[in-house]
């Protein structure tokens, strides 16, 4: 059964997002704006956790001044490469749900809506999918790029649940089973998002794809030709780890947009209509 969004007496965050930050003093001010905007539109009470990783400008210092209508806090990563930016947040995290996100905001935050209704209705996995049959993808323009993520994406489907896009920076948890997986994580560069989707699955999770709108962002600090190589190593290593070939748990497409007021509607709400005709119950745990 998911969890019921609200406010907690405690008054501690039901959702806590994780924004790594490698020298992002010039995108992260308009990113965290963009963010925060939307968490407080939202009737929960959310943080956002960013991760200065090792930068050489002033992107700590951003966070440690900023001002704004949901709470923001730093965690300083001294190792480098995203995987082990996302594995400091996600452990500094205490949230019953808690995700992930690029500091350019490249997926547009209205795929938040329909994450947080499939986490409250107990899927344990959420992600953003460009490949997904609903998705708008804007500006993908370098074809080698473009084809480099299809292959890597089909050589890993059997480790992440089947779906068909792990790199879009857009990814929610149920906040336990993410602070497992994360303290299981030894990849620290691109590639981590394979190692921490497996480390889910391993422990059962079903994986549950969405489409996002997504817009391609200057100033990507990935290089299809400096990073290829490392990334194979990375998923060398990943597959030697598992030690044996992991059950393929089918993702969950999911086609319709729930409407966002579904998201504070009682447990006993209408059930998610999907495209097989069949109702989505509040207690479904698989995709």
């Amino acid at each position: 059964m998911g969890r019921p969004l609200g406010t907690r007496r405690d008054r501690s965050p039901l959702l806590e997002i994780v924004v790594p930050a490698y020298n992002e003093a010039d995108r992260l001010p308009e990113g965290l704006g963009v963010l925060c905007g939307k968490l407080a539109g939202l009737q929960v009470r959310a943080e956002v956790v960013v991760v200065d990783n090792a930068s050489t400008d002033g992107t700590g210092e951003i966070v440690r001044s900023w001002r704004g209508p949901v709470p923001v806090r730093l965690v300083r990563c001294e190792r480098r490469g995203k995987g082990a930016a996302v594995r400091a947040g996600l452990l500094e995290t205490r949230a019953p749900y808690v995700g992930f996100m690029d500091a350019d905001m490249a997926t547009d935050l209205a795929a938040l809506d329909e994450a947080i209704v499939l986490l409250r209705e107990g899927r344990p996995v959420v992600v953003g999918s460009r490949r997904h049959g609903r998705s708008v993808v804007q500006g993908y323009a370098v074809p080698l790029r473009r084809l480099g993520a299809i292959a890597f994406n089909r050589a890993v489907r059997d480790l992440v649940g089947g779906i068909a896009d792990t790199q879009c920076g857009f990814k929610f948890f149920d906040g336990p089973l993410a602070r497992a997986a994360a303290a299981d994580l030894r990849t620290d560069g691109f590639s981590f998002d394979v190692e921490l989707l497996a480390h889910c699955v391993r422990r059962g999770a079903s994986v549950t794809a969405i489409p996002v709108v997504w817009r391609d962002r200057p100033g990507s600090t990935f290089s299809v030709r400096r990073h290829s190589l490392q990334c194979l190593l990375d998923l060398t290593r990943i597959r030697l780890r598992a030690g044996f070939r992991l059950p393929s748990v089918p993702a969950a497409p999911v086609n319709p947009v729930v409407p966002a007021r579904a998201i504070f509607a009682d447990s006993k709400a209408d059930p998610i209509v999907l495209d097989n005709g069949l109702p989505s119950t509040p207690t479904a745990q698989s995709g």
